[in-house]
């Protein structure tokens, strides 16, 4: 396999203004109904998004079954903590962290309670539901399959859950996973994308990449009909999330912490983190290259011909066949998601939904940006993630000419099946003749769009 390196800059794209926070164990809901900001207490804190998040994980502990949910507004850079109840003590003891207080009507309990019975009554193909922190309520979205009865049902079991509960929207296209994504990989006639270099737990370089992929096949290559270059460790999909992990078959490989963003710029990634409602996010995919947007939604559940996810994020981060498993990752380079499917395109728009990169990391024991991986050392262990250094050996190497998630991803210059391996994130993502196209089409044996045939 060949190195090369390439002159590191990093991306640069605007912040929105206001952000909520939390994966779905910290912060799941929030919202805007009964908006009462109190004012007894200690004035509100001016406040780092990483601070913010951490003091809500403190809040979310010490205010029990009263804490309902929080977001951060980037503006005034101020941490609005959503409390349940007229327990005074709580809202001083909030304010008193530095935090704005609001009341809300529904807490984190009744919008469990409510995605349990769309669990349990409207699992339907083509069905998704995340949880709204800015509306306080579960988004439920069926895409163009559900009618008739199918979306009887749905429509009945929403209004079921009773007023101000849930919300229910139709989207355009189907939900289904996608694949391909930044950098591309091979493997039993799937085409699909590598996500995030890691540290595995034994200190060897791995890669995260979608679930689906990872039940695909064994062996992933970097080039179309090439030698292997990394073998599944662990896969899971459906069922709780969509992530997989794929070991380095070569311990030496360099596997840099970064993503390919075009153009011969990279975003470094330092660590992993949590999703965030409202929060500006960037993909790069090797069929559409690299778009932003916004997450959506927390904890969502996604209703797939293969079977039903959860655990995931939403956003409307445009996305189509060819995307699966690529990065889904902030300016500032935190890894947040890794693609795993939904509906619409990079023309009429969509909805989208990402593993947590975080979920997937304590499930297969590994970590990103955690120093040196492979190059023949004993890379990562215990090392702060990405404190201050260069994490991921700092070179480029890894799937195509350089490491999934790296410098200028993806062996050839074109991605698309038939051509050098790699891909996407590289000079020209999915340019002239996309993967499905030079590949014979998608759903070789299926509707899902997982096997592609060469």
């Amino acid at each position: 396999m060949s190195h090369k390196r390439i002159p590191k800059r990093k991306a640069v794209i605007a912040a929105g203004s206001v952000v909520a926070l939390g994966a779905a164990a910290l912060i799941l809901p929030n919202a805007m109904a009964s908006q009462t900001d109190a004012t007894e207490g200690a004035a509100p804190r001016t406040l780092k998004a990483a601070d913010a998040s951490d003091l809500a994980s403190q809040l979310a502990e010490q205010l029990g079954e009263a804490f309902a949910g929080a977001y951060y507004d980037a503006g005034k850079q101020q941490l609005i903590i959503n409390v349940v109840g007229d327990n005074n003590n709580v809202v001083v003891q909030a304010q008193r962290a530095g935090a704005v207080v609001r009341e809300v009507d529904n807490s984190t309990a009744e919008l469990k309670s409510a995605a349990r019975t769309l669990k349990t009554e409207a699992t339907i193909p083509g069905t998704a539901w995340s949880v709204d922190p800015r509306t306080n309520k579960i988004r439920v979205t069926a895409d163009s399959t559900v009618e008739g009865a199918d979306w009887d049902q749905l429509e009945s079991t929403v209004d079921g859950l009773g007023s101000g509960m849930a919300t229910i929207t139709k989207s355009a296209g189907e939900f289904k996973t996608f694949v391909e994504g930044g950098d591309a990989i091979f493997g039993g006639g799937a085409r699909c994308s590598l996500g995030f270099n890691v540290v595995t737990g034994d200190g060897t370089p791995g890669f995260l990449t979608a679930g689906h992929c990872g039940v695909a096949t064994a062996e992933w290559s970097d080039a179309q009909n090439g030698a292997p270059i990394g073998t599944v460790e662990a896969a899971t999909f459906p069922g709780d999330g969509d992530f997989a992990l794929v070991k380095y078959d070569d311990p030496a490989t360099e596997a840099p912490s970064t993503v390919d963003t075009g153009g011969g710029q990279t975003v470094e990634i330092v660590q992993a983190a949590e999703a965030a409602v409202g929060q500006e996010v960037i993909r790069m995919g090797s069929t559409t290259g690299l778009n932003d947007g916004q997450v959506t939604g927390l904890d969502a559940t996604v209703n797939y011909p293969e079977g039903t996810v959860t655990g995931l994020i939403q956003t409307n981060v445009c996305a189509e066949p060819g995307d699966s498993g690529g990065s889904l990752f902030t300016a500032e380079g935190s890894a947040i998601g890794l693609t795993s499917g939904g509906s619409g395109d990079c023309t009429v728009g969509g909805e989208t939904f990402f593993q947590p990169v975080t979920t997937a990391l304590a499930a297969v024991g590994a970590q990103i940006g955690a120093g040196d991986a492979g190059a023949g050392g004993e890379a990562g262990a215990g090392e702060e993630a990405g404190a201050g250094e260069e994490a991921g050996a700092g070179e480029d190497a890894g799937v195509g000419e350089q490491a999934g998630a790296g410098e200028e991803a993806g062996a050839g210059e074109e991605a698309g099946a038939g051509e050098e391996a790699g891909a996407g994130a590289g000079e020209e993502a999915g340019a002239g003749d996309q993967a499905g196209d030079e590949a014979g089409g998608y759903g070789a044996g299926d509707d899902s769009g997982l096997q592609q045939g060469h």
